[in-house]
């Protein structure tokens, strides 16, 4: 797959992606066969690819960048990836509003903002927390550094679940309230 040099754009570690799709999937190989997926702050697509050869049924990536944008094109042209996404050039909560208009609901987000820009978190996992897009069993997936924590709760999008792999973490966030126990 291929990427742009610089710290803007940074693909999400191969052990790291595996480790999240070991996780997605425990004990149900087929787990992710069907579901929709949006891969927010997109960059080469690399984890919206991962879920469309993993058998998901549409994925959306979603960057503001055009380069990004070539680049997800050329990596699933690469792939020979002809159906089964769409890519939309607009920024984070402009595709989420965007994607919410046209009545999508995900089953997984997955947003990994480019280095220096912790602020997106705060403000995509405000959207999400208040967003039609999400039902009680979507997940979202927040890819961040060690140093930068997006934070625990939204309104009603709670994390979960926080794992740490070397410099990154992964942190997993679902709609519930303070009663709900989310496992």
């Amino acid at each position: 797959m291929r990427a742009i040099p610089g710290n803007d754009l940074r693909p999400t570690a191969d052990r790291l992606r595996e480790t999240l799709f070991n996780i997605l999937t425990a004990g149900n190989p087929g787990a992710l066969e069907g579901t929709v997926w949006i891969d927010l702050y997109a960059g080469t697509g690399s984890v919206g690819i991962e879920a469309v050869s993993r058998g998901c049924g549409m994925a959306y990536f979603v960057d503001c960048a055009q380069q990004a944008v070539d680049l997800i094109r050329g990596n699933l042209s690469s792939l020979k990836v002809e159906s089964g996404f769409e890519i939309a050039k607009l920024d984070a909560v402009r595709g989420l509003q965007f994607l919410e208009r046209r009545g999508v609901v995900a089953d997984f987000i997955f947003l990994d903002p480019p280095y220096g820009m912790a602020q997106e978190y705060d403000n995509a996992l405000k959207v999400l927390s208040q967003s039609p897009l999400l039902n009680s069993e979507s997940k979202v997936i927040a890819e961040h550094s060690k140093r930068v924590d997006p934070g625990e709760c939204f309104g009603a999008l709670r994390r979960y679940r926080a794992l740490k792999q070397g410099d990154a973490c992964l942190s997993f966030y679902r709609k519930g309230n303070a009663e709900t126990r989310l496992p």
